[in-house]
């Protein structure tokens, strides 16, 4: 069956099919990231920031909430690129051959550019919003005392989101290469999406005005360089468009041109016969 023709409750069965493959893959990643969540924990409380803390417990389960966070993580990360191409897989069964080998490429790029969210939360946003939180604590005579639950959870809670805001300028190149948005749209409601990229930069951030605009000024700039991206990606979805348009014209001139040939042939017969 034409995908294009499949009904809704089919597609719904389709998707329902890839997540549950996605799932599979998930169990399996989360072993990998079950016994590679312990030496990365030692590895971040070993750095120069966390060993300036003193790590504490405050309740029985801290240790295994952290774990499992970690672990949690580590398999969410592997797993991404599996969910990016069954995502990609589900979405694109009405392009064209070459429109849908060159939207696949953007999957690796997604995932590097997701590894690089994540390493510039950890290793630029982190310490620095750290070292205001004790520069701030310092100031106000107050001692910090760590729990270790809080320290991780604080930690992903910045980094995470880093990996997922900094795929932007591909997801965006994907919809603009299947004309879901333009550059003139993006261009028109600009002030509205730094307005929700604030927003984000003071949820991830503490509520302080310095932090906030240097965690929201990368966000503006992944903005503007998806408005560049979007370009090359809807002119691109507009050749293929106006290409489709001209294999259309062609197709409904042969069309005709077979119609009136049938019809030369039947008259052609009726005066012979």
């Amino acid at each position: 069956m034409n995908p294009q023709e499949l009904t809704l409750l089919e597609h719904m069965e389709e998707l329902r099919k890839r997540l549950f493959f996605v799932a599979i893959f998930f169990v399996l990643a989360l072993f990998a990231g079950f016994y590679t969540a312990k030496p990365i924990i030692r590895h971040i409380q070993r750095s120069d920031l966390a060993a300036s803390f003193s790590m504490n417990a405050f309740s029985p389960a801290d240790p295994l909430t952290v774990y499992l966070q970690m672990t949690f993580i580590i398999a969410a990360v592997i797993v991404s690129p599996i969910l990016l191409y069954q995502l990609w897989a589900f979405i694109t069964p009405g392009l064209h051959d070459k429109e849908r080998k060159a939207t696949l490429k953007y999957i690796p790029y997604a995932f590097v550019l997701g590894i690089g969210g994540m390493a510039f939360a950890y290793f630029i946003l982190f310490p620095f919003v750290m070292r205001f939180m004790t520069e701030l604590s310092s100031d106000l005579n107050i001692t910090q005392t760590i729990g270790i639950n809080e320290f991780f959870s604080f930690l992903l809670k910045l980094v995470v989101p880093f990996g997922i805001l900094f795929q932007l300028p591909v997801v965006t190149l994907f919809v603009a290469r299947l004309g879901i948005i333009n550059p003139k749209l993006m261009i028109k409601f600009r002030k509205y999406a730094y307005f929700v990229l604030i927003v984000i930069s003071v949820l991830l951030a503490p509520p302080d005005f310095v932090s906030n605009i240097i965690i929201a000024i990368p966000l503006f700039i992944l903005y503007e360089v998806s408005i560049v991206i979007s370009r090359i990606g809807y002119r691109k979805y507009e050749k293929a468009e106006a290409a489709r348009v001209l294999q259309e014209e062609e197709r409904e001139r042969e069309l005709q041109v077979e119609e009136l040939l049938e019809q030369q042939r039947k008259q052609m017969e009726q005066m012979n016969s």
